[in-house]
């Protein structure tokens, strides 16, 4: 495993771990705009993780663009 392949593994977990984690946001406060913590938090998690995924497949391309020795 390349070290690319280990960072694009890490921004692919790094979702799953933070949702996963239910005690680290089974909560009310702080709210948001009149929202409990517990709902922001995960609907921040969308946004996270969208772009987090965005960035593993743009590492992924580059990745897969080094092994084939740089032609596209």
């Amino acid at each position: 495993m390349t070290p690319l392949r280990a960072v694009i593994g890490l921004l692919l977990a790094a979702p799953w771990v933070a949702i996963l984690w239910v005690g680290s946001y089974a909560k009310v406060d702080p709210t948001f705009i009149g929202i409990p913590f517990f709902y922001w938090y995960q609907i921040l998690w969308v946004v996270i993780a969208s772009a987090l995924t965005g960035t593993a497949y743009l590492l992924w391309q580059r990745d897969q663009r080094a092994r084939r020795g740089g032609a596209r």
